[in-house]
Order: C-alpha cells, then sequence, then structure tokens
C-alpha cells in the first residue's frame, strides 16, 4: 500500500470525504525518532489527520497543526504542504504506556495554522483541547472554530498510520436528508485494523456499496523537511555576530539539530566568521 490520499463523494447528498494512508511517510519519522508507544499513537493520528484536513482547504502553503499541554506529553507539531509533502516532531518527559488525550497531554490547546508563506496573510484558530482522543479534540476544533460538521477516525500501527474524514456540506434541493447519518453510522463500524489494512476502494467498497459514490484519483504523500544549511545560516544570522562568537568561545563551534528530521548542522569557528564576513561585503556591495 503507498502512501495516498483519496477523495469521494456521494453523488445525490451533501456528503464528501477523505482517506489516507501513510506507510512510508510514517516510518520515515519513526526512523528519526525513538518515540514511546504513546507519543507514536498520537503523532501518526495527528499526521493522518493533517492530511486528512488540508485536503479539504483551497488553500496553497501550510496547514500547521499543534498539540501543547503540561502533561507527560508536552508539544506535538505536524506540518502538511498543500503538496502533502509532511514532516512531525514531539516532546516528551516521563510518558505511560498509554492513556487517553487528557492523562497524555493534560490541560491544553490545540491550534491550527495556515500559513501561506511570502508574507502573504495567514490564519490561525485556538481552543482549548477537549475529547478522548485526537479524532474527537479534530471534531470539536472544527464544529467550533469552523462551525463545519466533521467527523473522524483515526489509527496508527507500528508501520502505518490512517484515517478517514467526512463532513457534511450545506444541503441541496432534492439531496438524501438522511445520507450523513448512514454516512457516519456505517464509518463508525469500522475497525481500526480494517482501516489501516484496506486500501481506499476496498474500504469504500465495503462501508458504501450500496450508495452512488464519486471516487477521484488518489494524490501521493511523502515526508519532506524543509531545514537546511542555509535556512540554519539565516537563524544565525538574526542570532547576531556577538551571541554566535560567544557560543564558540564556550563549545568550539555552534551545533543546530533539527527537531523533525534530526539532522545536524555544525559550524566552526572558521566557518562563522566566514558568513558573517559575507553577509558584510552584501551589504557594502548594496550600499554602493
Amino acid at each position: 500500500m503507498s502512501d495516498t490520499i483519496q477523495r469521494f463523494m456521494f453523488e445525490h447528498a451533501p456528503v464528501r470525504g477523505e482517506i489516507v494512508h501513510l506507510d512510508a511517510t510514517w516510518r520515515a519519522v519513526l526512523e528519526r525518532h525513538d518515540y514511546p508507544p504513546a507519543v507514536r499513537g498520537l503523532l501518526g493520528d495527528m499526521m493522518a489527520a493533517a492530511a486528512l484536513l488540508i485536503a479539504t482547504l483551497k488553500f496553497g502553503g501550510t496547514l500547521i497543526m499543534q498539540i501543547q499541554g503540561n502533561g507527560p506529553v508536552k508539544l506535538l507539531v505536524v506540518e502538511c504542504t498543500s503538496d502533502h509533502h509532511m514532516r512531525a516532531t514531539a516532546k516528551w518527559s516521563e510518558v505511560p504506556a498509554s492513556g487517553d488525550l487528557a492523562t497524555l497531554i493534560g490541560a491544553g490547546r490545540f491550534a491550527i495554522t495556515l500559513d501561506a508563506g511570502q508574507g502573504a496573510p495567514g490564519y490561525q484558530g485556538v481552543v482549548a483541547l477537549e475529547g478522548a482522543n485526537v479524532a474527537a479534540a479534530l471534531e470539536q476544533y472544527m464544529l467550533r472554530s469552523e462551525q463545519i460538521d466533521t467527523r473522524l477516525w483515526l489509527t496508527t500501527l507500528n508501520e502505518r498510520a490512517a484515517g478517514l474524514l467526512l463532513q457534511k456540506l450545506p444541503a441541496a434541493d432534492g439531496s438524501d436528508a438522511d445520507a450523513w447519518q448512514r454516512a457516519t453510522l456505517l464509518a463508525a463500524s469500522l475497525k481500526p485494523h480494517e482501516l489501516a489494512m484496506h486500501d481506499a476502494p476496498e474500504l469504500l467498497r465495503r462501508l458504501y456499496s450500496a450508495e452512488d459514490i464519486r471516487v477521484f484519483k488518489p494524490r501521493p504523500v511523502r515526508f519532506r523537511c524543509t531545514c537546511s544549511r542555509e535556512r540554519v545560516t539565516s537563524m544565525l544570522h538574526m542570532l547576531g555576530r556577538t551571541e554566535v562568537d560567544g557560543i564558540i568561545a564556550e563549545r568550539g563551534e555552534v551545533e543546530v539539530s533539527c527537531e523533525f528530521c534530526n539532522q545536524r548542522y555544525v559550524f566552526d569557528a572558521l566557518e562563522t566568521a566566514a558568513l558573517f564576513a559575507a553577509r558584510v561585503e552584501v551589504a557594502q556591495a548594496t550600499r554602493h
């Protein structure tokens, strides 16, 4: 099963949906950090949820989904671009082997940011964290922030994360008024392993064989981190020469690790001196 997201719609009813399966994308996250099982479960569910949510938006940019709390799991962050490039990270302390969202996160908040990039105006919605799991928390977020009836089913295994999203659209004249209830009741009958192990066409056949469903072409999803040496160099410039020289004097080098992909970037004294000297030369050339 490849990493894909697939859209479907009820032809004569105000219901649309998305199904996502993350295989290599999910494993790429696990390969870079040794997450405890409970953290893996939350992070995999969030990745599936982020891919599903951005697929419903007419938006070009990056969706950033963040859960932050004062419990054993301090922070969960997932980023997904409109091209379905994904990365994720988490911070935690002593994490129990299992527990609901309140046990693992404690008192917390759920934030979704839409970053259009290049200085374009974005959007952020923040709500209190509610619900027993990531799916329930996101359903509450969508109802409160977007006033859209949304249902999600999410599951995470060691090698795969998967999800199903249904949304209720404005009803048109003559549309099937009972379709939303049928669609959600049938989806609720899915077992977690069925959602994970069956591809989208098979899931739709099992759930909605009696419905008139339009299925769209699947779109690929992949892991991609946006960190680079150039971005780290820009960050060092923002820190300033005095701060960077202080780190060099104390440690002999500047080391920066990406929290998403765990890539290490190391700069010694000669390299930091050169990058600040290059910036001075560019500034002087600009003035002349």
